[in-house]
């Protein structure tokens, strides 16, 4: 039994180093995410896409481009309010349309692809009279063409930015990596990464020639 510990000592302490690792290997994915306005004017993840959340009335939906974490929680936000009143408050009810207001941000030069240039620094807001049934994306089509999207109808582009890309998985380095076409309102996936998957199993080898070289020295 004393035997074994030394090689059961290393492959945790690799385990642990891969676990601890593990927040690093994370990626992030380029793309415009979709946010729900809340009370108080802030923002929800949006947990549907824009092509199928049909806003009420008085609603506030925000679009944001950035470099961010796949999970709603490391998402980047709007960095307008999500205040209906200052963007549709001068635009009058009109009957048989719903107003809806938008908050498109085009994010930062540092999350811009290569090559290209943000549209504006700051938050572009516009107010959408649209039909009582029109999408989120009828809205946005409304007051920001052109619109792009992929085969996966991921939201790519906003008034036509970007002009090239769609939810590329970024490295630590800002370079785009291959990855699998996302899917939904923002990049998909969630698993666990190759690397970490070639770590666990070059921890499970270790392990296991450990016990055998153990095994070995007792005979």
């Amino acid at each position: 039994m004393r035997r074994r510990l030394p090689a059961a000592a290393l492959a945790l302490g690799i385990v642990l180093a891969l676990l601890a690792a593990a927040p690093a290997l994370a990626a992030g994915y380029r793309y415009w995410s979709f946010w729900d306005g809340a009370a108080g004017g802030q923002w929800s993840y949006a947990t549907q896409g824009p092509s199928l959340a049909r806003p009420a009335d008085g609603s506030v939906q925000g679009f944001r481009f950035a470099v961010s974490k796949d999970a709603a929680a490391e998402a980047a936000k709007p960095r307008a309010a999500a205040d209906f009143e200052a963007v549709c408050g001068a635009t009058p009810p009109a009957e048989g349309r719903k107003r809806v207001a938008l908050v498109i941000d085009f994010g930062v030069q540092a999350d811009a692809p290569t090559g290209e240039v943000v549209p504006q620094e700051a938050p572009r807001t516009a107010c959408a009279q649209v039909a009582p049934e029109a999408t989120t994306a009828e809205a946005l089509a409304a007051v920001a063409k052109p619109l792009r999207y992929n085969s996966a109808a991921l939201l790519c582009a906003i008034s036509g930015y970007p002009q090239h890309g769609c939810g590329e998985q970024i490295a630590q380095t800002g370079a785009p990596q291959a990855s699998a076409e996302p899917s939904g309102s923002a990049p998909g996936g969630g698993g666990p990464s190759a690397g970490l998957l070639v770590g666990v199993a070059a921890v499970a080898a270790l392990a296991a020639a450990g016990v055998w070289q153990s095994r070995r020295r007792r005979r």
